[in-house]
């Protein structure tokens, strides 16, 4: 059934996400929570899910800063590690972990899609920068180079013969919920940032619990039970006075009988 103040709101709502995020987990919490309002996935390109948002194509997206803040509001969510993508007989494998400064001899790639920010650059740079990421993991196996990207990415394009290493000293990078700017935030927006956040189905910022609350405010109280009247309440006052010996006749013959005369000596 559906509920009374979802009932006002929206068939669905749209999350857009970039590669390396995954949001299964709460996708299945909004579906416990608001089973009525369905939640659509839409992919999108990292340069891509902006401009889905601005053009009204999502609803909400899940996103690596920076954004642009003027036209919308991000919430941060958490920090990727940040790796170095090599093949698996590099020499930096000999290491849990490194520094940029252990690349400072490598062809370094640096893909148009990348969101680390960097102040400078590590290593040589390559002769063209390649398209995407997915495109740089493959140079990579081509042994054109190495990559340094977020760790999520690393795993999303993850090949049998490449592996990964820690860089401790590199830029991060940071996933957000996004929404468009304006005066108030969307009612199934801030249903889907109590989520992420963690906050509990009672909360009353929530769809969920703000329905729990109103269904608790018109449930009709339980009325008092009435006293009995008539014949069947003096049938039960008649069974209780039995009970207790009041209102009894004594048995016959259960008066106190003298006792015995006491012999003189």
């Amino acid at each position: 059934m559906t509920s009374p103040i979802s009932a006002d709101l929206p068939a669905e709502f749209r999350l857009a996400y970039v590669p390396g995020v995954t949001p299964t987990k709460w996708v299945r919490i909004w579906s416990e929570r608001l089973p009525d309002i369905p939640l659509t996935l839409v992919a999108a390109d990292p340069g891509e899910a902006a401009g889905l948002l601005l053009s009204g194509g999502a609803d909400a997206a899940l996103l690596r800063l920076p954004v642009d803040r003027t036209a919308l509001n991000a919430i941060p969510l958490y920090t990727e590690t940040t790796v170095a993508v090599v093949p698996k007989d590099h020499v930096i494998t000999a290491a849990e972990e490194i520094t940029l400064a252990d690349l400072a001899d490598e062809v370094v790639l640096h893909p148009l899609d990348d969101t680390l920010g960097w102040d400078e650059l590590p290593g040589e740079p390559a002769h063209q920068r390649p398209a995407t990421t997915g495109d740089a993991v493959e140079l990579v196996a081509a042994g054109i180079g190495v990559l340094v990207a977020p760790q999520s990415l690393a795993r999303l394009h993850h090949r049998r013969d490449l592996t990964y290493r820690t860089v401790a000293d590199a830029p991060e990078s940071r996933i957000a919920l996004s929404w468009p700017t304006g005066e108030d935030t969307p009612v199934l927006v801030e249903e889907l940032i109590g989520i992420v956040r963690g906050r509990t189905v009672n909360s009353s910022r929530g769809v969920a619990g703000a329905d729990r609350q109103q269904q608790a405010a018109t449930k009709q109280p339980r009325k008092p039970q009435q006293p009995a009247k008539g014949k069947a309440a003096g049938n039960r006052s008649a069974a209780g006075a039995k009970r207790t010996g009041q209102g009894s006749t004594p048995r016959k013959g259960a008066a106190s009988r003298p006792g015995k005369p006491r012999r003189r000596g």
